[in-house]
């Protein structure tokens, strides 16, 4: 195979006939403030033995390949667009090859911004699975670790920083070259690179084997809203409590942490050079919930340190090896290390909604799954391989108690350092520290696709079975609850152990029940009508927010499959979210109402519904205490609502005017301001006019994306075809400026500007899947797949294509499963019960 999906057939070859030692880079990145410029000098030199006389190949996606030397000797370049070929090797073997890179605006390979505030550019490296090879020559598989050193090339004045310390810096005509010191062994797809005149905070860590250097950088722009103290604080608290845990401390030397723009990602865990998204440094205010999640993504990135970096899965089929326990640890830790105890609330919330959804997809796939290739490994990024794989880990703790689990952590750890496994090594470790045969467990839960549905039935006599779909082994919790005077509390708990598909509820079978109100296993919540209608009533006031967490679940799951009419449920959002305590809890309800209403509400309906839920939105937010989340939530909701209905347009444009009275205590900072305008351009009371003025307030790299979703949101025919004949042909959109196009052409649902483009859609796919990077066609393919009525032309696209690539079809796939279930949620009349 040629080209540049590597098969994971090819990579066990090539793992086979070669073993890599260290891999030397220059990079020469000197011209990258000249926008004329659009590549960059690569030069690498790859140590490595093979089998004499064999031949193997380096992988480089880039703009030319200038140069090939095999132990001494200058070689013909045989270079293919991805492979370039290295024939008659030796025992040991020097290769070097000098190339010319491309500067990315995908965020893929080496991303080049230029932040309009003040001119400066800034660059930084995102590689996984398989971006490295646009940036340098090297074996991108997982399991060809190397030492790597790293030397580049920048202007003067800039910061510039890769996985390892800086050693030295020599002075060249327009500007000095910096090297770093050599790694331990890593993969490919972790290596980074960031350069410019970066902002930093620097700290240290008194760990027990010694100081950690700490840094936290952003763009110097951003600098005055970079809350670094609390980012230190939590990473101080991470890197003692992982290293006492998991028995070995952190061992990559210095520990920075930067912030940068247009990043395809949440955050990637390169050792030593961790990068996060631009959207963890909060211009205006930030809930709880917020700063709850960026402190879960800093733990769970540094849990990648020992599970992913030190022990890496082989091939990406072992991806749940790094990201299920990454996402598991990210709430074990933030409740560990007390700086969020109720973090699991959320992940049962979010984390957990995004698994479910995942799971119901003719998609779905086992946490252990089958990635033949590296675009289907691209995709494998997914609510399986993160929140269930998660969520399953959490009941294999409970399975096996967590002292027994972190136990065999540490085995796997100590027997595996800098290595590579797969799921017997890690099944063979835990197995040996809890004494427990896992072989049938890991078939239950990690080699299978589904979820259990969980129930209870009542026989008329009093007596309760636990009834679940699709068996499978749960530790459960079944809550049992009265309500008494509009307050539902609990009254107690049933632990059972669940492996058919029928277990008796021992014990006194009255009351109102919610199965697995502890969140502990990972199913599929199906409530009675009592207790549907007892939440209908006092969902609000149940006390503990993991158990609310649970019941707003299985209230969602239910309007999504159908089981609960859609007014019923905006009705309970309209009780129970303004007094929700919990600001994830709400932010989440408040998200399900508008999408319910979008997707899942009748057509005759709809109008009506977004009224009612504008008007509760517009109440909320003025009954809210002021200054709470819960009033920057409310404000951040008026947003979406009024995106769909113009109702309460001209009081939004008196407050965008400073002529209305704002509710007191909020702040209307630059994001919210452009929200709301967003809503004002998608529903017509908003024009360029008023829309080039917002720029002029907020002339930023936000501002810009802002300035240009809205554009694109006015809704006129010739305004929604320009941007999205904008989304498919103009090459020149980076990643973010995509994503703020898709936005504006769909905004408002406005089926109607768009629906003419429907044909087009399907007959740009396949062509932009074969010319555009993945990360730009999966953005386009997915964001933009036709909300019809009429899915034949989908049906159709699938049949006439089944020699497409399989990853492109996964997403059509997905997205038409995505819209039959809106259409059959939308048909049904359902009945009261969930």
């Amino acid at each position: 195979m040629t080209g540049d999906n590597l098969t994971r057939t090819d990579a066990r070859q090539r793992a086979h006939d070669i073993r890599v030692h260290t891999i030397e880079v220059s990079l020469d990145v000197r011209d990258a403030p000249r926008a004329d410029e659009t590549t960059f000098g690569t030069r690498a030199t790859l140590w490595f033995d093979a089998t004499p006389g064999g031949e193997t190949w380096v992988d480089f996606l880039g703009s030319t390949v200038d140069a090939v030397t095999v132990n001494g000797e200058s070689k013909p370049v045989e270079w293919d667009g991805a492979r370039i070929r290295i024939r008659d090797l030796a025992e040991r073997n020097t290769v070097t090859i000098e190339a010319r890179g491309v500067y990315s605006r995908s965020g893929e390979g080496l991303h080049r911004f230029v932040d309009p505030v003040d001119g400066a550019v800034y660059l930084y490296t995102q590689y996984e699975p398989a971006d490295a090879r646009r940036v340098y020559p090297c074996f991108e598989q997982p399991d060809l670790k190397a030492r790597w050193r790293m030397r580049v090339a920048a202007p003067e004045g800039w910061r510039v920083l890769s996985n390892a310390a800086e050693t030295g810096r020599q002075d060249l005509v327009g500007g000095s070259e910096v090297t770093f010191a050599e790694t331990l062994p890593i993969s490919s797809y972790i290596t980074a690179v960031a350069a410019g005149p970066y902002h930093r905070v620097e700290a240290a860590w008194n760990g027990p084997d010694g100081p950690v250097d700490l840094g936290v950088l952003c763009r110097a722009s951003l600098a005055p809203y970079l809350d670094a103290e609390e980012i230190i604080d939590i990473t101080r608290r991470g890197l003692a409590y992982f290293g006492a845990t998991f028995g070995l401390g952190y061992p990559w030397g210095k520990y920075d942490q930067i912030f940068v723009p247009e990043y395809n990602l949440g955050a990637m865990e390169n050792p030593g050079l961790v990068t996060f998204t631009e959207a963890y440094v909060f211009r205006g205010a930030a809930t709880a919930a917020q700063r709850q999640a960026r402190a879960n993504t800093i733990l769970h990135e540094m849990a990648h340190m020992w599970f992913g970096d030190l022990v890496t899965m082989r091939w990406w089929d072992d991806l749940w090896l790094k990201e299920s326990f990454a996402d598991f640890m990210g709430s074990h830790a933030s409740v560990a290390t007390g700086l969020y105890p109720d973090a699991w609330v959320s992940f049962a919330s979010r984390r957990k909604g995004w698994a479910y959804e995942q799971d119901q997809l003719p998609t779905t796939h086992p946490i252990v799954a089958d990635i033949p290739d590296l675009q289907a490994a691209k995709l494998n990024f997914d609510g399986i391989t993160y929140a269930k794989g998660a969520s399953v880990l959490k009941q294999l703790v409970a399975y096996v108690g967590e002292e027994a689990f972190f136990a065999g952590a540490r085995e796997y750890f100590a027997a595996n350092v800098y290595g590579n496994t797969t799921l017997a090594d890690l099944l063979e470790a835990l197995e040996h520290a809890s004494g427990r045969d896992l072989r049938a467990w890991s078939r239950a839960w990690l080699e299978t696709t589904g979820m259990s549905d969980l129930s209870v039935e009542r026989d008329g006599t009093g007596g309760v079975t636990v009834v679940q779909t699709d068996p499978r082994p749960h530790r459960v919790t079944i809550g049992r609850y009265a309500e008494s005077e509009g307050v539902l509390r609990r009254e107690g708990g049933v632990e059972l152990d669940l492996v058919g598909a029928r277990t008796p509820l021992p014990g006194d079978a009255a009351g109102l029940i919610i199965p697995n109100d502890d969140d502990r296993t990972y199913a599929k919540v199906r409530l009675d009508d009592d207790t549907t209608a007892a939440l209908e009533l006092s969902l609000s006031t149940i006390g503990d927010p993991l158990a609310r967490s649970v019941a707003w679940a299985a209230l969602w799951n239910a309007v999504r499959d159908g089981r609960l009419d859609v007014a019923r449920y905006l009705a309970i959002v309209r009780v129970h979210a303004a007094a929700e305590t919990h600001v994830g809890l709400l932010t989440d309800a408040v998200a399900h109402a508008d999408y319910a209403i979008a997707h899942y509400a009748a057509p005759a309906q709809r109008d009506s519904l977004a009224a009612q839920w504008l008007e509760t939105v517009w109440l909320s937010l003025h009954q809210a205490r002021p200054g709470t989340d819960a009033q920057l939530v409310w404000a951040r909701a008026l947003a979406a609502a009024a995106a769909v209905d113009a109702g309460r347009a001209a009081s939004l444009s008196r407050l965008l005017a400073g002529d209305g009275q704002l509710p007191d205590g909020l702040v209307l900072d630059a994001d919210l301001r452009w929200s709301w305008l967003f809503a004002l351009a998608a529903t017509g009371e908003a024009g360029p006019a008023e829309i080039d003025a917002e720029l002029l307030r907020d002339d930023t790299a936000k501002g810009r994306r802002s300035h240009r979703a809205a554009r694109a949101a006015v809704p006129e025919a010739a305004v929604r075809e320009a941007a999205w004949v904008a989304a498919w042909t103009d090459e020149t959109l980076s990643n973010d400026e995509l994503d703020a196009t898709i936005a504006g052409v769909r905004a408002g649902g406005r089926r109607d500007l768009i629906a003419a483009f429907d044909g087009d859609y399907f007959s740009r796919i396949g062509e932009v899947w074969e010319t555009r990077s993945i990360e730009i066609a999966r953005r386009l393919v997915r964001g933009l797949f036709p909300a019809t009525d009429d899915l034949a032309a989908a049906t159709a696209w699938l049949a006439e294509h089944p020699g497409a690539p399989a990853a492109l079809r996964r997403i059509v796939i997905e997205q038409r499963d995505v819209r039959e279930r809106d259409l059959r949620v939308q048909s049904l009349r359902s009945s009261p019960a969930a």
